[in-house]
């Protein structure tokens, strides 16, 4: 052999040295009979494989990886419906800006005996969900193809993509001098000066400026520069779902969490402002609050432009590098002795009061405030909550204060049930050292329970906190909201602890008020994986949302 042909290495090989050149740490995967050349490259590789039991959870940890570092995380499946089966992980990671690479296999292109049998046209499948989805053809076009798919998930704003390695291009020797490419280092752009300056002039004229944070500034630097900019002017802020703990809500000026887009505390606040300092918040976050033309001004900080929509249309854009951004206006805005934020503080004091209610509530099953009470009492001050979808996820994101940027992981984009244990998952992979909580309704955990193996085989330090009501609690509220008859919704769950043990965790179940915390706090000391459910009371849901909240809000 000569040595030119010792040196050819054939698709899958090809394809994982440029997936370990990228810097890939994991791949998150159920493989198939068309992913065995790729499997067996990862065997020799550095990059180590996480075998999961469903895709979607597969990819719902490769969306989370990118989120928590900033890098594209990596999933695998095989073709047809293992390929179908990433769908909803896809547009979770699309829709909520999560760095992700989805590698599916495909029977042979260029000779197939199997006729169509599993055949589906993934990349056009892919399409409407990704930044960018091809079909590898050419063995020789791996490295190229596999560079501008990770160049466009991690480009702002990030986001899904998608490549499909057949087996016959995984099994094809490409030719020698096949090179792979080195990533870019190119730095995102920065805003004007003129758009800044504008800024800084619309906030000095302003009376009642007022920011907002969202998805987009949760990244250390942006948390960095928008701590200077609420410190060097002393304008208040409020966050969506999406944006909390970017600034340490323990902070004097923080005035709550825009859960709700309409009707709540926080929304005094918004109504009474002239001006909304929009940073990192886009229309694919469910609305915290609506435009109406002719009312305040809005000024837009994001990595790219607006998408104008009839509720969002904002009179200023700033466009560029959302940390320098920030940065250059709290340099350069500065205190105006004409702003007056009496009425956010009163504002403030009335979330403050409201919040603080029945924390302490003893009655069984448990309320919601005081499970998200213990919950916090609990957690350190940079242990990570990851919540699923569902009713509790209103109540985490109003009454639970985060202290650190992604120390509170929650989806209100795709609002995708069953992304809650996998996300929890991911970050106790990564941080080993902290403590993490996965806080999962009944509905949301049986969608991919089947993960729990998983994180037994992987040693995780986890606790899940199943808040079981036996329906889908959410739809629940809304259906009696609108005045229907209770219909459908309600259903049997297995017995959780003896779930929990048949996969080698730890199982727990709360039957008395006064033993949630101490339960959690010892889960979290043991180390392991546990689960702990707990009977909830959603009775408090049209108490606060449907009653209180109308009485109240804007009567202060």
């Amino acid at each position: 052999m000569t040595a030119e042909a010792s040196n050819r290495r054939n698709g899958a090989e090809l394809f994982v040295r440029a997936l370990e050149n990228e810097g890939v740490r994991y791949i998150f995967a159920v493989p198939g009979e068309e992913n065995l050349d790729l499997l067996e490259a990862l065997r020799e590789s550095s990059i180590e494989l996480i075998l999961n039991r469903h895709e979607q959870a597969a990819g719902f940890m490769a969306a989370t990886y990118g989120r928590l570092t900033g890098r594209v995380g990596v999933c695998l499946s095989t073709l047809g419906p293992g390929a179908t089966n990433l769908v909803t992980a896809a547009a979770y990671a699309q829709l909520g800006a999560m760095p992700m690479m989805m590698i599916s296999g495909q029977k042979p292109i260029k000779s197939s005996k199997q006729g169509l049998f599993q055949i589906l046209d993934v990349v056009d499948l892919m399409r409407p969900l990704t930044k960018y989805t091809r079909q590898i053809s050419n063995a020789n076009t791996i490295p190229a193809k596999l560079r501008e798919a990770f160049r466009l998930a991690a480009e702002e704003r990030p986001g899904a993509v998608h490549l499909e390695l057949p087996e016959d291009i995984a099994s094809e020797v490409a030719e020698a001098d096949t090179h792979i490419f080195q990533p870019s280092d190119a730095r995102r752009p920065t805003a004007s000066a003129k758009s800044l300056d504008t800024a800084c002039d619309m906030i000095s004229k302003a009376r009642h400026p007022l920011i907002m944070i969202g998805a987009g500034a949760n990244r250390k630097r942006v948390s960095q520069a928008l701590i200077h900019l609420v410190n060097s002017t002393g304008i208040p802020f409020f966050t969506t779902q999406m944006g909390k703990g970017v600034v340490d809500e323990r902070h004097p000026r923080y005035l709550g969490n825009a859960a709700l887009s309409t009707g709540d505390f926080v929304h005094c606040a918004i109504d009474h402002a002239d001006l909304v300092i929009n940073v990192g918040h886009d229309v694919v976050e469910k609305p915290p609050f609506f435009m109406k033309p002719g009312g305040k001004q809005v000024i837009h900080v994001n990595f790219s432009a607006a998408d104008v929509d009839p509720v969002y249309f904002p009179q200023h854009e700033v466009v560029g590098d959302i940390a320098n951004s920030v940065e250059y206006l709290a340099e350069r805005c500065g205190q105006c002795s004409t702003h007056d934020f009496s009425r956010f503080m009163e504002v403030k004091a009335s979330v403050d009061s409201h919040l603080a209610e029945r924390i302490d509530d003893g009655r069984f099953p448990v309320i919601p405030q005081r499970i998200v009470h213990d919950v916090r009492q609990v957690m350190p001050e940079d242990g990570i909550i990851a919540l699923d979808n569902g009713m509790y996820k209103l109540w985490f994101a109003r009454n639970y204060p985060a202290y650190d940027n992604n120390t509170v992981l929650l989806d209100n984009a795709l609002a995708s049930m069953g992304a809650g244990l996998p996300s929890a998952m991911m970050a106790a992979m990564l941080y080993p050292h902290l403590k993490v909580v996965a806080v999962c309704g009944d509905g949301g955990f049986m969608m991919n329970s089947q993960e729990l193996e998983t994180a037994v085989r992987l040693k995780l330090n986890l606790v899940i906190l199943i808040i079981n009501d036996n329906a889908y609690g959410m739809i629940k509220w809304k259906q009696a909201q609108e005045g229907f008859e209770n219909f459908g919704l309600d259903y049997n769950n297995p017995d959780f602890v003896k779930y929990a043990d048949a996969y080698g965790a730890t199982g727990h179940r709360i039957s008395r008020t006064e033993d949630l915390r101490p339960t959690l706090k010892s889960a979290l000391t043991a180390g392991g994986v546990h689960l702990i459910e707990v009977p909830v009371d959603y009775s408090e849901n049209r108490r606060v949302f449907d009653e209180e909240l109308v009485k109240l809000t804007c009567n202060l």
